[in-house]
């Protein structure tokens, strides 16, 4: 991105969403459409040991809005459509700068390239504790 914005070219801003944007189904079409998408998930999967297809294309709903679920899954799909992109756009995205509202934050860390996909798919403690809801 730092080279982008070096060039002086025009580029695009990244943001990426947080927790409570998940739906079943999230992803299926990113992943039956495009190699890029397929390999997102393999590695998130492997990463977090959740079986994220299954949870995100069939659900149940009220499993993918756990948050040790919904956290890597949203994550998984977010990094998924950007790698979908790039597949399309032949190369990396012109991005100027990537964001995300809380948990989207690990995908603007991979999206920068600042953090491995499998790293960011590993749950963190510290971001599960402060969005889980008390009991």
């Amino acid at each position: 991105m730092a080279e982008q914005k070096q060039r002086g070219g025009r580029g695009v801003a990244l943001m990426f969403a947080g927790q409570g944007a998940q739906y079943v189904g999230m992803g299926r079409e990113l992943y039956d459409r495009y190699e890029a998408a397929r390999r997102v998930f393999a590695e998130a999967e492997e990463a977090c040991g959740l079986p994220l297809r299954d949870l995100c294309f069939e659900g149940p709903a009220e499993r993918l809005a756990e948050t040790e679920i919904t956290q890597p899954a949203i994550l998984t799909v977010s990094v998924a459509a950007l790698r979908c992109l790039e597949e399309e756009l032949g190369g990396p995205v012109p991005a100027v700068g990537a964001a995300g509202l809380s948990l989207g934050e690990y995908s603007a860390l991979v999206a920068a390239g600042a953090l491995p996909l499998a790293d960011a798919a590993r749950r963190h403690p510290s971001l599960l504790h402060i969005s889980q809801p008390t009991r």
